[in-house]
Parts: structure tokens; sequence; C-alpha cells
């Protein structure tokens, strides 16, 4: 549970920062692997690097059944490939960089958009 809420909180640090494709760095910004790779590393466990391997190399986790630092995974391009990430909280919610032009925050898996391409989820804890 330590490690769960550890997680949450080192993503929290890095809400408002921008969107940057191939970005893994609080210097620069991050994309949503790259965010959730980082957070995960400066806790102490390794990710890969991109978004589908990050969905391969975990373990299932039903929707109903999150817990804090879990990622969720989505579908943003055409067809049911994952290509969007973001790392549970609570409450229905997660954090991620969502895309160019944007900046890290809190989403809810509720919201329309998210709803209608949410792919699964995957812990590595």
């Amino acid at each position: 549970r330590y490690l769960r809420d550890e997680i949450v909180k080192t993503a929290e640090r890095f809400i408002g920062l921008p969107y940057r494709w191939g970005g893994s760095s609080s210097d620069y910004g991050f994309d949503c692997s790259g965010l959730s790779m980082t957070v995960y590393h400066l806790n102490g466990l390794n990710l890969p690097r991109s978004s589908k391997e990050q969905y391969r190399a975990g373990i299932p986790v039903k929707r109903s059944q999150l817990l804090k630092g879990d990622l969720v995974f989505f579908t943003i391009s055409r067809g049911r490939k994952v290509s969007h990430v973001g790392i549970y909280t609570c409450d229905d919610k997660f954090i991620h960089a969502p895309g160019r032009g944007k900046r890290v925050r809190i989403d809810s898996l509720s919201n329309r958009y998210f709803k209608t391409r949410y792919v699964g989820a995957r812990t590595y804890l």
C-alpha cells in the first residue's frame, strides 16, 4: 500500500508539466508512457518505454479492481491498439500526459472520451 501511495504522490508532482512527444523528464516534459516509466523508476521499478509494451508486460486487472498506482490504457488512434497510458489514482481518476499542446493532468475514467477508448488495466505492484 505504501508503494502505491508513493507512486501517486510522485505522479502528482508532475501535474502541470508540458506534454512532449518522446519526453521522460521533469526538465523537458513527458509523453504518456514517459510519465508512467519515470514515475515507476523514481519508485524503484522498471517499466518498458512504450504504452504498448507496458500493456503487454503488466498483469491484467479488472476495472472494478483498480488500485492506486495501477496503469490504465486507452486507444487514441483507430482500432483497439493501445496508444495511451495513465496512472490510476483513486475514485475513477488517473494522471496522464494527454497530448500535444496540453499538460500533465488528472482526468476521469468516466469521462465519455476516455470511457469509449478504455482498453484495460495492468499492475506491476
